[in-house]
């Protein structure tokens, strides 16, 4: 009895003792990821543009920009943009998909924790008679009942849980950027598409002054021809010219609505029941801080989600390269078994086993190496994306300033353009009164005017659609500060 005893001790201490061992190795497991390292490019130190006219940013200019638009100083524009974060349902797609990328990631940490289970099996059951092996004493019907506990943990030897879960991980920062990038875009296009508007409702107002001025000059030619004094011609060509202006005002109210419209669907309301009152105060074109290209790596959001991906790429290669080594779990039972006699749950009636199992796979037909190479091209690929949007933001960045530089300097002419055209169409009209030139000039005048002056609100409307579009470019009031956990690319530049 004494040396049963001893032998019980001993089984339990190796068992104790495997188990110890297996703990200690699993804490030490490896990683056989490559190590991680963002994909290279030639940062410029400055942008090309940037010749003067914008200043560099300072510490607090880099921050976090938040509510972008309201450099602006639009109470509307404002408003609109808070009811896009609240009811845009692209943004709420970008929203579901976020919410799914990081249910997925809790999904791949749960493989870093044991797993713990519960079991029940009451039976009634009854055996062949010729069963193999049956004895003789044996009853032909049986109860068997079982209650027991198990749990299962995987040893992560070789990281392939860790580099799921750091997959998983980056892929929901992945998500989490994508959501930014979609709320940055809908709040640039809904800021460009009320910048149009209000741009209209600018050129609504010079076609409504222009209107009225070209009514006044077919008065002044009927009255004129009436007393013989101006011909016919005269008033044909005044008529032509007030009714263009009609028509132009006609296209522009046109345009309006459909921009109004759009406005409407970003919102998330009924084009029916929406609508914005008239505005001809000019908006004017803010100043725009330019922070040292390489924060651009920072506050660009798509740029922050593919070298997420990148990275999540670069983790599926460890999981990969996993599958050639054996995997190895520890299991544990405990429970009560009897056959239906006594009580269940007394101390004869207890079961348990420990122990680990070993899985290995010694032929795939090529399968884990396919796999391999597939990890590593995914890799190569997403770095491929990832040089490819950090090159097209700078490009976009210098874009912007030089239309911005260029546009500024044509808005200059165009103005100019616009008050001497002015002066030229009143002189015109006076010296007409006065019986001095023919109407021809007068409405050669009126065209120049009416033409330059739209002009330069076009232009000024675009130089105010490019500085969106630069602040879009800068990644808008987005940074990689605002990601939830894990290494970025800050971490990594």
């Amino acid at each position: 009895m004494i040396s049963l005893i001893k032998i019980d001790r001993a089984r339990m201490y190796s068992t104790k003792r495997m188990l110890a061992l297996c703990l200690s190795a699993a804490l030490c497991g490896c990683s056989l990821t490559p190590v991680y390292q963002v994909p290279k490019l030639d940062i410029p130190a400055n942008y090309k543009t940037a010749d003067g006219l914008w200043t560099q940013a300072t510490p607090a200019d880099d921050s976090s920009r938040g509510d972008w638009w309201a450099v602006y100083h639009d109470r509307t524009l404002s408003d609109l943009e808070a009811s896009l974060d609240s009811a845009n349902p692209s943004l709420a797609v970008a929203l579901a998909r976020y919410d799914k990328a990081t249910a997925y990631e809790s999904q791949q940490r749960a493989g870093l924790f044991p797993h713990l289970g519960f079991n029940a099996s009451p039976s009634n059951n009854r055996q062949s008679n010729h069963r193999p092996l049956r004895g003789s004493n044996q009853p032909d019907e049986y109860d068997s009942n079982t209650v027991g506990f198990v749990a299962d943990y995987e040893l992560d030897l070789w990281g392939r849980v860790r580099n799921e879960v750091a997959e998983g991980n980056a892929q929901a920062q992945a998500a989490q950027a994508d959501l930014a990038s979609v709320k940055l875009s809908l709040e640039a296009q809904l800021a460009d598409r009320y910048i149009r508007l209000r741009g209209y409702d600018v050129q609504a107002r010079i076609l409504h002054d222009s209107i009225s001025a070209y009514q006044q000059a077919l008065d002044l030619t009927q009255n004129r021809f009436a007393g013989g004094v101006a011909s016919g011609l005269d008033v044909s060509r005044a008529t032509t010219q007030l009714s263009d202006a009609k028509a132009q005002a006609a296209e522009v109210t046109a345009q309006r609505a459909l921009t109004e419209h759009a406005i409407a669907s970003l919102v998330g309301t009924s084009a029916s029941s929406f609508s914005l009152p008239v505005a001809t105060t000019p908006m004017s074109v803010p100043s725009t801080p330019l922070g040292v290209p390489s924060t651009l790596l920072q506050r660009r959001p798509d740029i922050a989600a593919a070298e997420r991906r990148t990275y999540a790429a670069n983790a599926a290669i460890g999981v990969a390269h996993a599958a050639f080594y054996p995997s190895i779990s520890l299991s544990a039972a405990f429970g009560w078994q009897n056959t239906g006699n006594g009580a269940l749950l007394s101390a004869g009636n207890r079961f348990w086993a420990v122990g680990p199992l070993a899985a290995l796979n010694l032929f795939d037909a090529g399968l884990r190496r396919a796999k391999e190479r597939e990890a590593r091209a995914t890799f190569d690929e997403a770095s491929g994306q990832y040089r490819g949007i950090v090159l097209g933001a700078f490009q976009q960045v210098e874009d912007n300033l030089s239309l911005l530089k260029n546009l500024g300097d044509e808005a200059h002419d165009e103005d100019d353009a616009a008050t001497s055209a002015k002066q030229s169409q009143d002189i015109a009209t006076n010296r007409y009164r006065e019986g001095a030139v023919s109407y021809l000039d007068v409405v050669s005048a009126q065209t120049a005017a009416l033409q330059a002056e739209r002009q330069a609100e076009q232009v000024r409307t675009r130089r105010l659609q490019a500085s969106v579009d630069l602040i879009r470019a800068l990644g808008g009031g987005w940074s990689v500060a605002t990601m939830s956990g894990g290494s970025t690319v800050a971490d990594s530049h």
